[in-house]
């Protein structure tokens, strides 16, 4: 039975850490945004809020901007003792409303997994923008067998962290302000990441990859060309050498999402023996403020 006294709406603190690991955990109603932190690293970040009665958090929602121009929904979840949309009406209001408050903010985004969460966005302030498409590799298809060469002069080596503000640019100049990684962000992604790869030119760098493991293998989370270099085979030369180590080290496959209309990218991974796998999920945005 669903209740039904009072809750009270609150920003978590570190306190409430425990509390909110359980219900994580424990409870079925959870979205957790694809992010290089867990749902509790955020804590301290705003807005994050919880609901709580008689000392019990029930419910709890955060979206704090990172990069600084776009709030992503990292976190909501809700008790058994409480439905879903009494949950949602509780939070996303008061977080919405920090949001319109927070100075350069241009977009909330989400990404639902679950049809539950699908739905509380289509009915709120959200519209599905695009959707994201998973595509999936596995060695020894004849698609993207050719040997792997990389285009005059340009060399693929291991990154390292000196080699993060130079992502960081290229990550800011390939992506639109709702895909950019922030610097913090990227920094997280190479700590974790199974294989992370530059290409460079005279020591300039033109392009990254950065791939983290799976069970199966792996996952390419993040690749980047510079715009000035795309077009060179630069892309496809990353994606096939990262391959070519996840095959090395034994791995039955490789995942990789893009966006259903980026055709560019599309085409790349294709072409490098990546296949749809018919799974896709919708972006959800709505706009803080008026441009």
């Amino acid at each position: 039975m669903f209740t039904r006294y009072k809750l009270s709406v609150h920003t978590a603190t570190p306190d409430d850490r425990q509390k909110l690991a359980n219900l994580i955990h424990f409870e079925i109603y959870v979205h957790r945004h694809l992010d290089w932190r867990s749902p509790l690293d955020w804590l301290g970040h705003q807005p994050y809020l919880v609901a709580e009665q008689n000392g019990r958090i029930l419910a709890a929602l955060a979206c704090p901007p990172d990069p600084p121009k776009v709030a992503w929904l990292r976190l909501f979840a809700a008790s058994s003792e409480i439905s879903v949309r009494r949950a949602w009406e509780a939070l996303w209001p008061e977080a919405h409303t920090q949001l319109l408050e927070t100075p350069g903010l241009k977009r909330i985004a989400a990404i639902p997994l679950q049809n539950w969460f699908h739905n509380l966005l289509a009915e709120s302030d959200f519209q599905e923008t695009h959707r994201v498409v998973m595509l999936n590799w596995e060695p020894g298809r004849q698609a993207g067998r050719a040997p792997v060469s990389s285009p005059v002069d340009v060399t693929i080596r291991p990154m390292n962290f000196d080699d993060l503000v130079f992502v960081e640019e290229i990550d800011a100049s390939s992506f639109g302000s709702v895909w950019q990684n922030s610097r913090e962000s990227l920094e997280l992604a190479f700590r974790q990441a199974a294989v992370a790869t530059v290409a460079e030119r005279h020591s300039q760098m033109l392009a990254y990859q950065i791939s983290t493991g799976t069970p199966m293998g792996g996952h390419l989370a993040r690749l980047a060309v510079h715009p000035d270099f795309q077009g060179l085979g630069i892309g496809y030369a990353l994606v096939r050498d990262l391959l070519s180590q996840f095959e090395r080290r034994g791995a039955q496959s490789v995942s990789v999402n893009t966006q259903q209309d980026n055709y560019v990218s599309l085409s790349l991974y294709e072409k490098a023996g990546f296949r749809r796998t018919g799974e896709e999920y919708p972006v959800f945005q709505c706009d803080p403020v008026s441009d």
